[in-house]
C-alpha cells in the first residue's frame, strides 16, 4: 500500500509539474510585459523597495548572511545587514531594469551629461582598442551591479560579441528573456555541454566572448575567494587553454541617482608556467583576485545570494 501511495503521489507530481511550468512561464511574460509599460526609473525605486521587504524572509537571506560573515569576519552584524538590504535593492532594480534593457543603457558620447551611463576615458581607450585590433578577446564579468549591461553596451558601441547565457529552466519564460535579450545583444551562446565548442569558434572568428565568471561550479578550477577555498569557471578555465588572446574584466557599477558606471580593466596578464605556456589555474586566480577586489568595494551590489563555498 505504502509503495502505491508513493507511486500515485509521484504521479501527480510529473502530471502537475508541466501545468505549473507554463503557469510560471506564462507569470514571466506578463510580467515582463506589464513592467515595460512603466517608468523603468520609478519601476525599479519600486521592485527595490519590495525586494528589500521581501528578501528577508526568504531562505536566501541566511545563505547571504553566513557567505558574508565568511568573507568578512571583521564586519559586526549591523553592517552585515545593511549590506544584506542593499543587495536586495539591487536585485530588485536589476527585475524592473530587465525589462528596460534597450531603454537603460542611454550613451551618448557626444553628450555624456544627457545619459545615465559614467565611462572614464581609460576605459574608452580600452574599448576602442579592443574594437578595433582586429583580435579576439576574452571578457569576464561578476554578478555586481547591473551585471546584464556590460553586453548590451558592447553592442551598442560595435564590439563584435557572443555572449554566454545560463537559460531559465522553463521553456516559454526562456523564450520569452531570449527575447528581451536579443534586442541589442550579440550572438547568446546558452550554457551547455557544446557551449565551449561554440565559444571556442567564436574566438577563432574573431569575435569577443564574454561571460559571468564568479559562481561556484563543482567541476571547476581549484581558487581562493575571500581566503577560502572554492571552483571557478570551467568554461573559461577550458578557453584559457586553447585560445591565447586579450583578457578584460568589464563591471557597471550602480551610482546615486539612478547612474551607472561602465568599466574596463586592463589587459590581464595571464600566469605562465616554466615552458611559456599559460598556467591556467593561476590565470583563474588573478581573475577571481580582480572580482574580489571589485566586490570589496562594493558588497552590498554582489548577488551573495547563492553558495560560494562548499
Amino acid at each position: 500500500m505504502r509503495r502505491l501511495l508513493l507511486r500515485t503521489r509521484a504521479g501527480l507530481r510529473d502530471a502537475v509539474k508541466p501545468v505549473g511550468a507554463a503557469a510560471i512561464g506564462a507569470l514571466t511574460i506578463a510580467l515582463l510585459r506589464a513592467t515595460r509599460c512603466f517608468d523603468p526609473v520609478k519601476t525599479a525605486d519600486l521592485f527595490g523597495r519590495i525586494t528589500r521587504k521581501i528578501g528577508p524572509m526568504l531562505r536566501e537571506q541566511k545563505i547571504g548572511r553566513a557567505n558574508l560573515t565568511a568573507a568578512f569576519p571583521e564586519k559586526p552584524p549591523a553592517e552585515i545587514e545593511k549590506i544584506l538590504a542593499g543587495v536586495w535593492d539591487n536585485l530588485g532594480r536589476i527585475g524592473a531594469e530587465f525589462a528596460h534593457l534597450d531603454h537603460v543603457w542611454n550613451h551618448d558620447p557626444n553628450h555624456p551629461e544627457d545619459g545615465r551611463i559614467e565611462i572614464g576615458e581609460r576605459t574608452r581607450e580600452l574599448f576602442h582598442k579592443l574594437r578595433l585590433d582586429g583580435k579576439p578577446a576574452l571578457i569576464f564579468a561578476s554578478h555586481i551591479g547591473n551585471w546584464e549591461l556590460p553586453a548590451v553596451a558592447a553592442v551598442a558601441h560595435g564590439l563584435d560579441a557572443a555572449i554566454l547565457y545560463r537559460r531559465p529552466n522553463i521553456a516559454s519564460a526562456d523564450r520569452a528573456i531570449k527575447q528581451l535579450r536579443s534586442v541589442n545583444m550579440g550572438t547568446l551562446i546558452p550554457a551547455g555541454r557544446d557551449a565551449p565548442l561554440r565559444l571556442a569558434q567564436a574566438l577563432q572568428n574573431g569575435q569577443h566572448v564574454a561571460m559571468l565568471v564568479d559562481q561556484y561550479f563543482t567541476n571547476g578550477v581549484d581558487v581562493t575567494f575571500f581566503g577560502r577555498k572554492t571552483k571557478a569557471n570551467p568554461t573559461l578555465a577550458r578557453l584559457l587553454r586553447q585560445i591565447e588572446c586579450p583578457i578584460h574584466g568589464v563591471r557597471i557599477i550602480r551610482l546615486p541617482g539612478h547612474r551607472f558606471r561602465a568599466e574596463l580593466s586592463e589587459e590581464i596578464t595571464p600566469a605562465r608556467d616554466a615552458n611559456g605556456e599559460i598556467d591556467v589555474q593561476g590565470t583563474m586566480q588573478i581573475i577571481t583576485s580582480v572580482i574580489e577586489g571589485w566586490i570589496r568595494e562594493y558588497p552590498d551590489q554582489w548577488l551573495w545570494l547563492h553558495r560560494r563555498w562548499r
